[in-house]
């Protein structure tokens, strides 16, 4: 059974930093992709950033370049998200999800097999 668990959520004042985890079990995710992605009270889910497992490399949602950073941990199996310089704007449940990789990776949440179960992260100004 494939399990993705968020952790590192909480209250931060802007300016200030976060990492996020996503501890993966179930299955091995060697050929998938890793996203993080959030959504606001009353909007879509958008898509943060991601990562491919099998080479590490990186795309991210042009709102948070430069500020945010995503990375993996073979040994552990956990994605990470380090965000920093945070902004109200940031505040949002954050979801980490996988994706069968294919081709290049993809920002559309549909696309996501499978879901964790989100945390929050509140940022005040």
């Amino acid at each position: 059974q494939v399990q993705l668990v968020e952790s590192g959520g909480g209250l931060v004042q802007a300016g200030g930093s976060l990492r996020l985890s996503c501890a993966a079990s179930g299955r091995t995710f060697s050929s998938y992709d890793m996203g993080w992605f959030r959504q606001a009270p009353g909007k879509e889910r958008d898509f943060v950033a991601a990562t491919r497992w099998s080479s590490g490399i990186t795309y991210y949602a042009n709102s948070v370049k430069g500020r945010f950073t995503i990375s993996r941990d073979a040994a552990k199996n956990t994605v990470y998200l380090q965000m920093n310089s945070l902004k109200p704007e940031d505040t949002a449940v954050y979801y980490c999800a996988a994706h069968l990789s294919g081709g290049l990776i993809t920002t559309n949440d549909r696309e996501y097999e499978y879901w964790g179960q989100g945390t929050q992260v509140t940022v005040s100004s």
